[in-house]
């Protein structure tokens, strides 16, 4: 078989090719103001505006709802209820049927949008929503997935449970055993840009709906869903987002469902954008866990056994939870080797909003788990945790340490080498030891330092997601019109498989026009999401190129009389034997002799099954491998803290853009370190979210990034897999990088009793958090 990936010499001499350093392409635009989004979009004459009415208790029978008076407000054009809803009043992305538009018996969380109001303003439109009468039957609430399920709600979907070897004896037979909770906050995905869609009725059933959304198949999917017409009725257009994150994977299907409703019946372009506290209350967040362990390890500190249950605040439906919790379990194992393992999740109904996907999609809370068992298992015994983490990593093949829980065995494994040049490079035996020496003088500044590492599987895991496609034009001047399934939400997604296409045709990047994702051009696509959105559409789009290169050397050789081995392309251009022929002129010979100059690629990952039922399968086609190491000081007597420094060796395969490889693993780190120490979910005993805004929701500013931060891609790897150009996935694993922190917030706090105790921090470690570890472990209680 032909490997498609190989780089040709001369794309050297090209600008823009695959593994160059190149700007994101709408950087400059972006920057100066000059980039469309959604909302930048020109209105036409007669555009309407719509906002939410919203629930103003967490669970409750719908008595009545008099919204007489929001209708008689001014500029008030119509309301939307359940009534209105033409075809299935259901959102639901898994086919559950449990996420209505709008709910008609119950409320089942407070904020969740029961109407929707369109008037001739935003303001008109929002000033009327709060002028509801609501009669409720207000019935008891739990918030929470441990009173959740104390109070016999159900889960929101299936539980999964995988295990592999004998768990009860492994851990009987153990010779040290720990039990403990873990607790791990949500987060909110505080995108730039909310929540917005705008839809435009056309003639018979069709509508055109303009959305920020990661996934517009799906958009489309739900519109025609509760329109009740076909999907070729519905277009969904995405320029480009400003930010994604997992927050627009199934939670933009609301806003595009309410505005297409109401375009279609009043026959009027109708747009929706909640304020800041409407977008935070009423979509959904990753999803906290409570995780409980009981681990089983040696003296030496191998794990021998491990048995683990996940609890999740799903929210009030099932959403992505499935899946969610899910990934995990796949992940509970993080770069470690379990000889037994019994892993169970429970995806836990609550009355809170409904979570949903967040960049790593479960991933995180699983790896954080593993890393708190490596931390117990060093207190434990008096090692440095680093120790600890190389004595339990995974083997190589043969060696009888390289199958997962799920029964995937571990085929690429370069952890070993990653922590190795990471530990010598971060000088981290040295600074460890100076740390101590520092710490053991009982000072009130305590530092802390730890380096950890991620293995993340890269797929999705339900099989079908893993198709994508593409679209090339050559038009008969030579320039290129590229589109794709994939959407731009700042990540670089356009610009890599750009340079994918500039390569294959050998001319430079700026003659490609990179055009808006839309379900016109590309049907059936999956979400932009499980950093898949390179490997996928870049390969897809490799596959166009050729298709189109195909018809080229076969019309150069037939109309020269050679060979087709004699066809080479080259910068620019296009060298037919002795013959050089400039890459413009070819093209419009070859469409003067009417060769197809279009092409629609199609890709689907190779090799990967799972048996959901069974536990068992290869949900992964790869994994992508990653180290940081962070040092840490806290303040025992306020509990604020800052982070010292940062170094992190990652592994992107060989890389698509080095440096938006590297800008991701940066802003990863950043992201990944907020979830854990700033960012902090709290719902009153109401079921009220009172984190709604930035007020009272903090991320990590700039002055909160560490002070020495150093990041370094492994440019020795290269994909042993067929992915796109030898490339490794980089959105989602290097937000486990920011668990470094954690881990050296823990080892500071650790300090102030001698490091003889685990502190068992709770996620997010709040300077709070910090400072109630410490006068607990000062306590010894």
């Amino acid at each position: 078989m032909k490997d498609l990936n190989t780089t040709p010499e001369s794309s050297l001499q090209i600008k823009g090719a695959a593994h160059q350093n190149l700007q994101h392409d709408s950087a400059i635009k972006q920057v100066q103001g000059r980039a469309d989004y959604t909302d930048d979009i020109p209105e036409p004459a007669g555009t309407l505006h719509a906002y939410l009415g919203v629930s103003t208790v967490a669970y409750a029978k719908i008595r009545g709802m008099d919204l007489s008076a929001v209708r008689a407000a001014p500029g008030v054009v119509t309301v939307l209820t359940a009534e209105d809803i033409p075809g299935v009043n259901d959102v639901s992305p898994t086919g559950k049927h449990d996420e209505p538009v709008f709910p008609t018996e119950k409320v089942e969380f407070h904020g969740q949008p029961l109407f929707a109001v369109i008037a001739e303003t935003r303001d008109l439109a929002r000033r009327a929503a709060e002028l509801a009468k609501m009669d409720y039957e207000v019935l008891p609430h739990a918030i929470d997935a441990v009173s959740a399920r104390l109070a016999g709600m159900p889960m929101v979907t299936d539980p999964l449970k995988l295990e592999r070897g004998d768990v009860d004896s492994g851990l009987a037979e153990a010779p040290h055993r720990v039990r403990g909770r873990l607790i791990v906050g949500g987060q909110d995905h505080m995108y730039l840009e909310g929540h917005i869609a705008f839809a435009i009725p056309g003639e018979d059933d069709d509508v055109v709906v303009h959305c920020s959304t990661q996934h517009p198949s799906e958009a489309q999917h739900m519109v025609a869903h509760v329109l009740g017409v076909p999907s070729n009725a519905v277009v969904v257009n995405v320029r480009r987002m400003g930010g994604g994150f997992g927050g627009k994977e199934s939670q933009m299907n609301l806003f595009c469902a309410v505005a297409a409703i109401g375009a279609k019946k009043l026959n009027r372009p109708v747009k929706i954008r909640p304020d800041r506290d409407q977008d935070m209350t009423a979509t959904g967040k990753r999803h906290d866990f409570v995780i409980d362990y009981d681990l089983g390890f040696d003296s030496e500190g191998r794990i021998q056994a491990v048995d683990s249950q996940f609890a999740a605040r799903c929210g009030y439906s099932s959403d992505l939870s499935g899946p969610v919790t899910d990934r995990a379990l796949f992940h509970a194992d993080n770069a470690y080797f379990y000889p037994n393992v019994r892993l169970t999740s429970c995806p836990q109904k609550t009355n809170t909003v409904s979570n949903t996907a967040f960049r790593g999609f479960g991933g995180p809370q699983g790896v954080v788990a593993a890393e708190r068992m490596i931390e117990e298992i060093a207190y434990a015994l008096g090692k440095d945790p680093l120790e600890v983490r190389k004595a339990n990593f995974y083997g190589e093949p043969g060696d009888g340490r390289t199958l997962t829980p799920y029964h995937q065995e571990v085929e690429d494994n370069v952890i070993g080498r990653i922590v190795e040049e990471l530990e010598e490079s971060a000088d981290y035996q040295a600074r460890r030891t100076a740390i101590l020496a520092e710490n053991a003088k009982g000072g009130v500044i305590r530092r802390g330092i730890a380096l950890t590492p991620v293995k993340f599987g890269i797929s999705f895991t339900a099989t079908w997601y893993n198709q994508a496609g593409a679209l090339i034009h050559i038009y008969n001047d030579g320039s290129i019109h590229l589109n794709h399934g994939g959407t731009e939400m700042g990540q670089g997604l356009n610009t890599k498989v750009a340079q994918v296409v500039a390569e294959a045709f050998q001319v430079d990047f700026d003659c490609i026009k990179i055009t808006k994702t839309t379900t016109e051009k590309v049907p059936n696509t999956s979400a932009t999401a499980a950093s898949s959105g390179s490997d996928l559409n870049g390969m897809a789009a490799l596959d166009a190129a050729e298709q189109i290169k195909a018809r080229l050397v076969k019309f150069a050789a037939e109309s020269r009389g050679i060979k087709e081995s004699a066809v080479r392309f080259g910068p620019n251009q296009i060298r037919i034997g002795e013959e050089v022929v400039a890459f413009a002129a070819f093209i419009r010979e070859a469409y003067m002799a009417r060769v197809h100059l279009s092409a629609a690629g199609f890709y689907k990952t190779p090799k990967i099954h799972w048996d959901r039922a069974a536990g068992k399968g290869r949900p992964f086609y790869y994994y992508a491998y990653g180290a940081s190491c962070s040092e840490v000081a806290i303040d025992t007597l306020t509990g604020e803290y800052r982070v010292e420094r940062t170094d992190i060796l990652h592994d992107v395969g060989r890389s698509l853009n080095p440096i938006l490889d590297k800008g991701q693993v940066e802003g990863a780190f950043i992201q990944g370190m907020g979830w854990l120490t700033t960012e902090e979910l709290w719902w009153d005993k109401e079921g009220r979210l009172r984190t709604h805004a930035p007020s009272t929701y903090k991320i990590p500013l700039a002055s909160d990034r560490p002070r020495i931060f150093n990041v370094n891609l492994a440019d020795w790897s290269e994909n042993r897999e067929m992915t796109i150009k030898r490339s490794k996935a980089v959105g989602e694993p290097p937000f486990m990088l920011g668990i470094s922190v954690f881990e050296a917030l823990s080892m500071a706090v650790a300090s102030v009793a001698d490091y003889r105790e685990c502190p068992r921090l709770e996620a997010p470690a709040t300077p709070e958090r910090v400072l109630m570890a410490v006068e607990r472990l000062k306590a010894g209680v």
